[in-house]
């Protein structure tokens, strides 16, 4: 029988040349191999032999399965010894269950940041005729302030808090500004963990938001979705009482319960207060989430907030002239001579177009522009007289009221 060359030893397993196995204890046994047959040939033909071969094979066999089954009986009782019960158990269906971690969570999961704000968001209920009104709102400070709006806790008394844990706490209205629809109440409670308070000047459009609030008395409900547009103005109420908003608008599905309860940016800073909805429906009862939400921007909220603490009430901010309706902007009909307006050099007669940049189509958009800002900012004002288009800067001011 001719040997087989060096090549034709590289082709095959490294195990089936043990003589020549560089790794090969010298002091073991030699190990018997079968050559797998050619594609297509037959299996070689079984030869007897002697006896005693056959009988040490066995024997060399069963030795090794009884070191098998002794290694895997000792590995399966310290695997066992070191799981735990629940490990233990029989999975009947699905895959082995993995304990939950953040870290296992996808990347764009808000569970971290929604797991630190709920503690600091409420369910403000307000006893009215006939039954309870619902709205939210926030925890601000330690003490105790919560934010909320106006058209939550307005002409009430008796106000509750209900909190995520499930726990309650009586609260009493510091004060609201009905005009922004911004109040404050104050709760009792000890272990308060305030919000967060973002930049509202930050917010662009298409930045993920998220809500959370009471829609329907559905509490701690959270929802998503992105700012659709910035200092959309609008005007809510009635002719008895208006409010003006510059607002934040969002997709994220908000409802009757929502109202005075936070919007979030993507990291859990507050960046407004939910507080109006556009709807398609004839009456505020049937009235729901259509993708139309508006929260008034933080950054006023907070200023108004302030002066309630400090004070009991508002500053509302003003230009100092009365206004009307123009098919061009908005044209200041009279001039306070002592307001702002004046000083800045704008006339009764001028029509202003943009503020800030924001283009202007009607009175209640300037009214609600100039109420987003604290008094004392400087704005940027085109106006037009005339034919002529011209530029000032307006240093805006409290209302003397």
């Amino acid at each position: 029988m001719m040997q087989s060359s060096g090549n034709e030893r590289d082709g095959a397993h490294w195990w089936s040349d043990a003589a020549n196995d560089p790794w090969r204890d010298p002091e073991s046994p030699a190990t018997m191999y079968a050559v797998p047959a050619a594609p297509g040939q037959p299996a070689p033909e079984q030869l007897p032999g002697p006896a005693y071969p056959r009988k040490r094979l066995v024997a060399l066999v069963a030795l090794a399965g009884v070191m098998t089954l002794t290694a895997g009986a000792l590995g399966a009782a310290i695997g066992i010894g070191l799981s735990s019960p629940a490990e233990q158990r029989e999975n009947l269906l699905g895959a082995t269950h993995m304990a939950p971690a953040i870290a296992q969570r996808a990347p764009d999961s808000y569970a971290a940041v929604i797991g630190r704000v709920l503690p600091s968001v409420v369910t403000v209920r307000v006893p009215v005729a006939g039954g309870t009104a619902l709205g939210s709102g926030f925890v601000v400070s330690k003490d105790g302030y919560v934010i909320t709006n106006d058209h939550v806790v307005s002409g009430g008394s008796n106000v509750t808090v209900l909190f995520n844990d499930g726990s309650t706490a009586p609260a009493k209205v510091v004060g609201t500004d009905p005009e922004s629809d911004v109040a404050v109440i104050k709760v009792s409670a000890d272990g308060l963990t305030p919000v967060q308070l973002g930049d509202s000047d930050q917010v662009a459009v298409g930045d993920p938001v998220l809500a959370i609030g009471s829609p329907l008395a559905l509490t701690s409900t959270v929802t998503s979705g992105i700012v659709s547009a910035l200092d959309r103005t609008l005007v809510a109420g009635d002719a008895g009482q208006q409010r003006y908003y510059a607002a934040i608008q969002t997709d994220a599905a908000i409802n009757h319960g929502n109202s005075g309860g936070p919007l979030l940016n993507s990291g859990g800073e507050v960046i407004g207060i939910n507080s109006v909805i556009k709807s398609l429906a004839t009456d505020d009862a049937s009235s729901g989430n259509i993708g139309l939400a508006f929260a008034i921007p933080i950054n006023q909220a907070k200023r108004v907030a302030e002066e309630i603490i400090k004070t009991g009430h508002a500053r509302r901010t003003v230009i100092g002239a009365r206004l009307e309706d123009s098919h061009k902007g908005v044209r200041l009909a009279t001039v306070d001579p002592a307001g702002p307006a004046a000083g800045a050099g704008l006339r009764g007669g001028d029509v202003v177009v943009t503020i800030d940049g924001h283009q202007l189509a009607e009175s209640a958009d300037l009214i609600a522009m100039v109420r987003k800002y604290a008094p004392g900012t400087a704005v940027t004002v085109e106006f037009l007289r005339g034919s002529d288009r011209q530029r000032v800067t307006v240093t805006l001011v409290a209302d003397a009221k």
